[in-house]
């Protein structure tokens, strides 16, 4: 994997990890813009270790990589911070685009990963906050979640909508703030656990 990254101009591995444990310590001293954490590590799971790395590096985004996309994997990567979920047979030009767009705060899922949490999230719809009320979006702000829980990315969702890229940004810095949380994918994940958004077959 560090060969292939580093044939990219613009990728450069500063840091390899044999476990959890150092994984979490070379984060803390290199402080990577990226870090591709696999969920299956001795000495610390690869989930705890995404919750530590962030704590310690709260600006890396982090793609979890795993063989399986079992349920019990994907939505935890995410609530610990990943921004990505890969799976192992995914090719390296996916794996490398992955790289480029969390750096650019993009979420990415493999499609198969993606569809596990969305169908798990819906089946949790409904359930009450912690604060006991649901909060509040507007219709436009609902649309553009609900593209983005489909898997489109800003420009496809701009396209959809007829609107720029620059509006799909806003749109998501009003969303974050009014959810209260730091990424699409945390918000995503909200709405679908809230009730506010639901994703169908339609197109």
């Amino acid at each position: 994997m560090k060969h292939l990254l580093e044939s990219e101009d613009d990728l450069k591995v500063v840091g390899i990890a044999s476990d959890g444990e150092q994984a979490v310590s070379l984060a803390r001293e290199l402080t990577p813009d990226v870090a591709v954490v696999d969920i299956a590590m001795p000495r610390l799971n690869g989930i705890e270790a995404i919750k530590r790395i962030k704590m310690a590096s709260p600006g890396t985004a982090i793609v979890a990589l795993s063989a399986y996309d079992y349920d019990s994997y994907v939505l935890p990567a995410i609530e610990a911070g990943a921004l990505g979920y890969l799976l192992k047979t995914t090719g390296v030009s996916a794996l490398v685009g992955t790289v480029r767009a969390v750096h650019g705060g993009q979420a990415v899922f493999d499609p198969t990963a993606h569809s596990r949490l969305v169908a798990r999230l819906q089946r949790t719809t409904g359930k009450a906050s912690l604060s006991g009320m649901r909060p509040q979006l507007r219709q436009r702000e609902m649309e553009v979640l609900e593209l983005a829980a489909r898997g489109l990315t800003n420009r496809a969702i701009a396209g959809k909508l007829i609107i720029s890229e620059r509006t799909i940004q806003t749109h998501f810095r009003n969303i974050l703030r009014r959810l209260q949380v730091s990424t699409r994918t945390e918000a995503v994940a909200k709405a679908l656990r809230e009730g506010l958004i639901t994703v169908d077959d339609k197109t």
